[in-house]
């Protein structure tokens, strides 16, 4: 899983919603950590305020492959 930030024009990604309520306060973000974690964001319902857009997706990787 990715979450996407959305903010001020700037694009920033975090591996979930608690890191990103640790780098970014309420203030900023104008929504707190435990509102985001109820409100069920998800691919077809981001969170959207004045101050940002916040989306969660899931991450594709390619497979590794076993060198030893």
């Amino acid at each position: 899983m990715v979450v996407h930030l959305e903010i001020g024009g700037q694009h920033y990604y975090y591996g979930n919603l608690k890191a990103l309520c640790d780098h970014w306060d309420k203030d900023a973000l104008g929504v707190g950590y435990a509102y985001l974690r109820n409100y069920g964001i998800n691919e077809q319902k981001p969170f959207r305020n004045a101050k940002c857009v916040i989306r969660r997706s899931i991450i594709i990787t390619s497979e590794r492959k076993n060198d030893r």
